[in-house]
C-alpha cells in the first residue's frame, strides 16, 4: 500500500469518525470524547476516585476554553502526528498542525493549573 494511499484512509477514518456525532456550533463535547478524554486520563494517572475527579475537572476547563470544532481539530492532529514517517510528517509540521496542538497543551496546561 502506497504511503499517499494509506494517508488517504487514514483521513477519511478520521473524516467518518467526525460525522457519526454530530455537535453543533458552542455546545457541550460530546459524551463519548469527554469519556474517552477522562478515560485515558484516569489510565495515565491512577484509577481511583480522587483522578477521577481531577480528569473529569481537566477535560470541563478544556472545554471551557476550547470549542469543540477547534478541540477536534487538534486532537485529530495529535493523533494522526504518530505516524511514523512522511505520513505523519505533515500533521506535526505544518502550520495549521502546530497552531492547533499548540492551543491544545495551552488548554491542557490550564486544566492541569487547576485540577490537579
Amino acid at each position: 500500500m502506497t504511503a499517499l494511499k494509506t494517508l488517504g484512509i487514514a483521513i477519511f477514518a478520521f473524516a467518518a469518525m467526525s460525522f457519526t456525532h454530530p455537535v453543533a456550533a458552542g455546545t457541550r463535547y460530546p459524551t463519548n470524547v469527554i469519556a474517552e478524554y477522562v478515560y485515558a486520563c484516569m489510565k495515565a494517572n491512577g484509577e481511583n476516585r480522587a483522578i477521577l475527579d481531577r480528569c473529569s475537572c481537566s477535560i470541563d476547563v478544556i472545554e471551557s476554553i476550547l470549542p469543540y470544532e477547534r478541540y477536534e481539530t487538534a486532537s485529530t492532529f495529535k493523533q494522526m502526528g504518530l505516524l511514523t514517517g512522511e505520513n505523519g510528517a505533515l500533521f506535526r509540521e505544518s502550520a495549521p498542525a502546530k497552531a492547533a496542538t499548540a492551543e491544545l497543551r495551552r488548554a491542557q496546561a490550564e486544566a492541569d493549573i487547576r485540577c490537579f
